[in-house]
């Protein structure tokens, strides 16, 4: 029998790196309107800085701001070459960024391989909750996950940046006219949205397996998450991913992954037909 306390631990942690990806993802998509589709690779590639760096000798909780900074400055690199010739052009930006996944994939493979690796955990004592014996390190995913969140809500709602943010994010031509740089927010989101991804990989990284495929796994619920909270919404970003990760744990813990799947995909059909403007927009109801 599955310990209830320890399967709505499970929910949590999912819900939590689901979380972890959906915040870069709503930033990019909320502010630019472009549909990032290399944000999975964005999260490979925190990964494996994770598991250069500890190659290197350099600690885990050091390698992971690292990997924000690394991912963050790729993506950075990724605005400047391409992505800002065609901001305006909603298509060529689903290709280039298409284009941007599969190119950096196959880098991963020539550099690394297509092999395996494992990143060492740094917290490997399961910690007594309720009579449940429960990974100490989840404990501290699910508490990053909050501590991210939190910093991407003071951002946006309590800083001069944040009120441009969201000014540019009702209305870019508005917020051009009165006197915001967009080119420069729009260079500032994309590589902070890539940082964020590249966190979440680096966290992720010493609970699964670290190969060329690992983040595909997670951008489709991070987009069904954004789908069903509400594209561009931060709040939004929350809803989804407690409504998808939560099903999906639960669904696979008394069924199959398979049925998850299937089921949340429903979910998230369901969704989009009755609340076209996402969970977040019930409260502007």
């Amino acid at each position: 029998m599955v310990s209830l306390f320890g399967l709505a631990l499970d929910a949590l942690n999912y819900v939590s790196v689901l979380l972890l990806v959906c915040v870069g993802l709503v930033v990019i998509f909320g502010l630019m309107q472009v549909i990032n589709l290399a944000h999975g690779e964005f999260f490979l590639l925190g990964a494996y800085t994770v598991l250069v760096a500890q190659g290197f000798g350099v600690p885990f909780w050091l390698a992971v701001p690292i990997a924000f900074v690394a991912v963050g400055l790729v993506g950075l690199l990724c605005d400047a070459a391409i992505l800002r010739f065609i901001y305006d052009r909603p298509v060529d930006t689903i290709l280039a960024t298409w284009g941007l996944s599969l190119a950096i994939r196959q880098a991963i493979v020539i550099v690394f391989g297509p092999q395996s690796q494992q990143v060492a955990a740094p917290l490997t004592e399961p910690v007594q909750l309720f009579g449940v014996a429960y990974s100490s390190y989840r404990l501290v995913v699910i508490l990053i996950a909050m501590l991210v969140a939190l910093a991407v809500f003071l951002v946006l709602y309590r800083t001069s940046v944040g009120l441009a943010a969201r000014a540019a994010m009702a209305n870019r031509q508005m917020a051009q006219c009165l006197g915001i740089n967009m080119r420069r927010l729009d260079r500032a989101t994309f590589s902070v949205g890539a940082g964020l991804a590249g966190l979440a990989g680096a966290v992720m990284a010493p609970l699964m397996s670290v190969d060329p495929q690992m983040g595909m796994g997670f951008v489709l619920p991070a987009f069904l998450s954004i789908l069903v909270g509400g594209v561009g919404s931060p709040a939004g970003a929350i809803w989804g991913s407690i409504v998808i990760g939560s099903s999906t744990t639960l669904v696979s813990a008394w069924w199959t992954p398979v049925i998850a799947q299937i089921v949340v995909f429903l979910l998230a059909i369901v969704a989009i037909r009755f609340l076209p403007t996402g969970l977040s927009g019930l409260r502007r109801k």
